[in-house]
């Protein structure tokens, strides 16, 4: 049976915070747990404007994407990121924590984040 989990994120640290939701999406935290599974719950975002991020990673860190084309490679920095979508920074962490199964993107429709508005 899945549930739904509302983590209010305000003040802590991104990594830390997507640590926990990708162990919630999986289901690593029921006792009937089992990895070739999907028997994860829904987490509802909120507060995500306000998430801390430690360091120098709003000026330093960058995300790539590249498209396979000579020429296609594609930088963004954090700040720019968090502007625009202030979700998709956790979502990508969310994502990269989460098994590079079949199974991934099925959990990765249960997270909402809520934007504000």
């Amino acid at each position: 049976m899945r549930t739904t989990h509302t983590i209010d994120v305000s003040g802590v640290p991104l990594g830390r915070v997507a640590t926990r939701i990708a162990t919630l999406l999986r289901g690593k935290h029921k006792p009937e747990f089992e990895p070739h599974l999907d028997r994860g719950d829904a987490v509802h975002v909120i507060g995500i404007k306000n998430i801390k991020l430690t360091g120098r990673k709003v000026s330093q860190k960058v995300y790539h994407s590249y498209s396979g084309y000579p020429g296609g490679l594609k930088t963004k920095k954090l700040s720019h990121i968090m502007d625009a979508k202030p979700g998709e920074a956790l979502s990508r962490a969310v994502y990269q924590m989460l098994p590079p199964t079949r199974l991934r993107k099925e959990m990765m429709k249960r997270l909402i984040i809520e934007n504000p508005s």
